[in-house]
């Protein structure tokens, strides 16, 4: 019995460093942005049951890639000084661990899929090879930052269709929008790394641009993702409100710029984590009120 209780402890503290280590409560960042997928899909509040399932495919499959990317990086990881006390680095979970818990979110992922529609259990491995083959990008290419922008920037074309069943091509709208706003924020990440991947022989564009010029291209990320959000407003005939959580997005994204400096990058983590959250929630809240309220 003791032998039984013992493991269950394990279990649940290895669980419990496993969620910490994937930053799980930061699916909040594509998450409000397949809602909103769902939402133009449905013109509305779509069925409680497909919300459910989005919310679970979501969750499930941005804690493989990120679990996954844990295991792609270990090396890496522990030779960067700034990771190198991540939990399988520092040696508080093992590989097996981790590479057991992907492919269990893996799973909830595909049978999350399968209970939305055929069309999406088709191409939930599509989705899957996507999300994690992006964790190998950065080893011989600059751009993986847009590719981690396709990475988070399918949700809300999975969302539509997980709603209608097949896909309109005016969602690629906010699909590219969410490319480009992902990566560029992930652009001002990576410059917190500029001198390891510059030793280390990995791809960033930080490390070819420098990092004031990489602080640039992400701003022209920004407003290009500005422009196609404008863009979906008009093509979907959406109202006031959206319009008006573009322009809510346009102030964030200029504070969120403001907080990182080419010289300064001390404010990184507040820019990175907070304000994205707070960035796709308020789109979210915008366009849900939009589409509930006809303004």
């Amino acid at each position: 019995m003791q032998l039984f209780y013992n493991r269950g402890v394990s279990l649940l503290r290895n669980l419990k460093v496993t969620l910490e280590m994937i930053k799980w409560e930061h699916s909040i960042f594509a998450l409000p942005f397949a809602l909103c997928g769902a939402m133009l899909a449905a013109g509305g509040w779509p069925a409680w049951r497909q919300i459910a399932w989005i919310v679970l495919a979501m969750v499930s499959a941005r804690s493989a890639a990120m679990a996954f990317n844990r295991l792609a990086d270990a090396t890496i990881d522990a030779a960067n000084p700034r990771t190198a006390t991540r939990a399988l680095p520092a040696g508080h979970l093992t590989a097996a661990f981790v590479s057991a818990f992907v492919l269990i979110s893996c799973s909830i992922f595909v049978i999350a899929a399968w209970q939305l529609n055929r069309m999406t259990l088709m191409l939930s491995p599509v989705a899957l090879a996507v999300i994690l083959l992006y964790s190998y990008t950065k080893r011989f290419t600059r751009w993986s930052h847009l590719v981690l922008g396709f990475a988070l920037g399918i949700a809300p074309a999975a969302a539509w269709i997980a709603v209608r069943g097949h896909l309109d091509p005016r969602i690629l709208l906010l699909t590219a929008a969410v490319m480009f706003w992902v990566a560029g924020f992930d652009v001002m990440y990576a410059c917190q790394d500029y001198d390891y991947d510059r030793t280390h022989e990995l791809h960033s564009l930080p490390r070819y641009l420098g990092i004031r010029n990489a602080l640039i291209l992400a701003r022209l990320f920004h407003l290009i993702m500005l422009g196609l959000l404008i863009t979906l407003v008009f093509t979907f005939g959406l109202g006031k409100l959206a319009l008006i959580g573009v322009m809510a997005v346009a102030a964030l994204l200029l504070y969120e710029h403001t907080l990182v400096q080419h010289d300064d990058l001390t404010r990184l983590n507040a820019a990175f984590f907070t304000m994205n959250g707070v960035i796709s929630i308020v789109f979210f809240a915008f366009i849900a009120a939009d589409q509930l309220l006809h303004l």
